[in-house]
């Protein structure tokens, strides 16, 4: 039986020379490699006290949204799916965090009534490098009122040392590479 690491297609020296580039695509394209990981993932989030499923553009989606649509049984528990976009893309008053990356920054947003004061949520990522993208997530969250109660990535890049940044959090991940 496959491993979800069975899935992943590693490629060396890109972006640049040293880095080896973990490709999420890879699993994607596979039928029993998509739903081993939206599987893996849903098993790191059962069991948790959670109202709502947040997920970040653009692989965020692809993960969070099945899972939320798995958590969903009606009289008892109702997941929605909380897309958080990138700056622009969202109609209606949002609310806006900035961070920085490698070179640069960005920011992203959430609709202003997507989160209750109160509930709990669960944010879903496909990867933690340095957990800055993640990290704006949370205080979006926490901004509306939200707690957030566990955050799942399928894959971790330990040597990047996002969980450090996201210490404070309950964070959980399918697959952990050593490196960068």
């Amino acid at each position: 039986k496959k491993k979800l690491e069975d899935y992943v297609r590693s490629i060396p020296d890109f972006p640049e020379e040293g880095i080896i580039f973990r490709d999420v695509t890879s699993i994607l394209q596979d039928a029993d490699g998509l739903k081993l990981a939206v599987d893996s993932m849903q098993a790191l989030v059962e069991g948790t006290d959670a109202d709502v499923i947040v997920g970040a553009e653009s692989r965020g989606f692809i993960f969070g949204a099945p899972i939320a649509y798995n958590l969903h049984k009606p009289l008892v528990l109702h997941k929605p799916f909380v897309p958080i976009r990138k700056k622009g893309k969202l109609p209606r008053e949002t609310v806006s965090a900035s961070y920085d990356l490698e070179y640069g920054s960005a920011t992203i947003e959430m609709h202003k009534d997507s989160i209750l004061p109160g509930q709990k949520v669960v944010i879903v990522d496909d990867l933690i490098a340095t957990g800055g993208t993640v990290e704006a997530t949370a205080k979006l969250v926490e901004e509306l009122g939200g707690q957030v109660v566990k955050i799942v990535f399928l894959m971790e890049l330990a040597g990047l040392k996002g969980r450090e940044r996201l210490a404070k959090y309950d964070v959980a991940s399918v697959i952990c590479y050593e490196g960068k």
